[in-house]
């Protein structure tokens, strides 16, 4: 990718590289050796640079603390066999995030200085991505209030910043769920379709009385009548049922438009399988259970790409699933997947932007 903006760089004086033990990530834990930081003052985004990763001062009275104006994106760069980073839908990304910056009443970042920024730190920091299969460059942008100041109102100042962290997989053996009909993740009219950080602090409680139960997540229902699955934990949710994909719609505003739920649907559409996109009820998810027309389900995000679940507990009753064959859906879209992320096939949808 060929970069325009001109983006002062300050690099650290000493690097966590050679300390760093790539074949032992913990997800998350470890951060890469330099950000990008932009702010936002009097109406524009200003100052760009990148700078060594670090602490930074935030006043108490910080607006983003006391009233939640935090987005966030999450996306992946992988290393191919030639030494070339690829990164994953980063376009798609950079527009999702000013949907979600539009919701929370925060500014737009301009794509070019969102895939400028992103590119210049990954390529600054290309040493940084693992080249082991299942390993990538987990990529943070995210924005948050800058006021100080104690009153309900959106913040006139901002700052985004992304980083990134090496990472193995993210989940390493099939979950399984409990289906949720108590708490909500998203109401219609609330903020589900936004990346926002509260929307991940209302679901820790549930998800937590889940893992208490013996059960890694949950599968959400829908807010008025828990009756429509919506999500699995912090992911969009699939089911293939008599050989039909299902999978939420995210026309309600309640669902997040997950970009690796939109890639596995048009690859579906690609290889013509059958596909509709509607709210599968806890009563058919049930009955297909019992009767054994479920043939797979599994969650879709960009943390665990596709996570295999092999049982669900509902209406009080766990049902385990059969283990997915490699010829299954899920096993082949993860296939195509990866193939395309680490530049072993073709990208017919120009999903990849080469750094």
């Amino acid at each position: 990718m060929k970069t325009s903006l001109a983006i002062p760089v300050t690099k650290t004086s000493h690097s966590k590289l050679a300390e760093t033990d790539f074949s032992n990530l913990v997800f998350g834990k470890v951060i890469s050796d330099h950000m990008f930081v932009a702010d936002y003052k009097n109406g524009e985004w200003t100052d760009l640079r990148i700078e060594p990763y670090a602490p930074m001062e935030i006043h108490p009275a910080n607006a983003a603390i006391h009233y939640g104006q935090s987005i966030f994106e999450g996306m992946k760069a992988y290393k191919n066999e030639l030494g070339e980073i690829l990164i994953f839908r980063g376009d798609a990304n950079a527009r999702r995030m000013n949907e979600s910056a539009e919701r929370m009443c925060m500014p737009a970042i301009p794509e070019e200085i969102f895939l400028e920024g992103l590119s210049q730190l990954v390529d600054l920091d290309r040493d940084w991505v693992p080249t082991g299969k299942g390993s990538s460059l987990y990529i943070r942008p995210f924005m948050f209030a800058m006021d100080n100041y104690i009153g309900v109102k959106p913040s006139e100042n901002y700052r985004f910043i992304i980083f990134t962290c090496p990472v193995g997989a993210y989940y390493n053996k099939p979950v399984s769920v409990k289906v949720e009909t108590t708490f909500t993740r998203a109401t219609e009219g609330g903020t589900g379709a936004a990346k926002t950080a509260g929307n991940y602090a209302a679901s820790l409680y549930p998800a937590l009385q889940a893992q208490k139960a013996g059960y890694d997540q949950l599968l959400w229902t829908d807010g008025k009548s828990h009756s429509k699955i919506e999500e699995s934990g912090t992911m969009n949710v699939m089911f293939k049922i008599n050989g039909t994909l299902i999978t939420a719609p995210v026309n309600t505003g309640t669902i997040l438009k997950g970009i690796t739920r939109d890639s596995v649907i048009q690859l579906a559409k690609d290889w013509n399988e059958p596909l509709e996109e509607r709210f599968l009820t806890v009563e058919e998810l049930q009955e297909s259970l019992e009767n054994g027309t479920l043939q797979e389900a599994f969650g879709v995000g960009t943390a665990a790409t596709i996570a295999f679940i092999n049982k669900i507990h509902v209406n009080g009753k766990d049902y385990s699933l059969p283990e997915s064959s490699e010829n299954s859906f899920g096993k082949r879209i993860l296939k195509e997947l990866d193939g395309i992320k680490y530049g072993e096939i073709a990208d017919p949808h120009h999903w990849i932007i080469k750094i």
